[in-house]
C-alpha cells in the first residue's frame, strides 16, 4: 500500500525557504522560520542544545564546514510537520552521508532539528570542526 504523504502548507513554505538559503549558501532569513524553544540534536552530542539562537547558530556553522553539500531526498511525516531529509557532503577529504530530521510547529516553525552521520570518520571530521569552531560557545546552550 503506498500513500503518498504532504506536507501543511506553512511547513512547505518553511521548508522552501530552507532549501533556498541551502542553495544561495545566505541563512539570514533563517530566524524567521525558528521557533523561540526550538532544540537540535547533534549527531555527537546526549543532550540537545536549545534556544532557536543555539540552532540558528550551529545551522550557520555547519553550512560553513560542509563541502559540496547536497540534499538527495526527502520524505514527509504522517502529521505533515515533519519531515526527513537525506544529504550528502565532505569536511576535508571525509565523505558523509545523513539525515536532518525536522520538525515543524503550525506556524512553520522549526521546533526540534535532528541530525544522523555515517560513517564514524565523517562523523569524527565534523565533530571536530564544528568543535574547533564553536566549542567555546555551544556548552552554554545545553539542556
Amino acid at each position: 500500500m503506498s500513500t503518498e504523504l504532504t506536507l501543511e502548507p506553512k511547513v512547505e513554505a518553511a521548508l522552501q525557504l530552507w532549501h533556498n538559503m541551502i542553495e544561495t549558501g545566505d541563512l539570514s532569513a533563517l530566524p524567521t522560520i525558528v521557533a523561540p524553544d526550538a532544540q537540535f540534536r547533534s549527531p555527537t552530542g546526549f543532550k540537545p542544545y536549545q534556544s532557536a539562537d543555539a540552532v540558528v547558530l550551529i545551522l550557520n556553522t555547519v553550512i560553513q564546514v560542509f563541502e559540496n553539500f547536497e540534499y538527495h531526498r526527502q520524505f514527509a511525516g504522517a502529521n505533515g510537520r515533519q519531515v526527513v531529509l537525506e544529504f550528502s557532503a565532505n569536511i576535508g577529504d571525509k565523505s558523509l552521508k545523513g539525515i536532518d530530521m525536522v520538525e515543524f510547529d503550525e506556524d512553520g516553525k522549526i521546533v526540534d532539528f535532528e541530525v544522523m552521520v555515517r560513517p564514524a570518520s565523517g562523523l569524527a571530521a565534523l565533530a571536530a570542526e564544528m568543535g574547533r569552531r564553536l566549542g567555546q560557545t555551544l556548552p552554554t546552550y545545553k539542556a
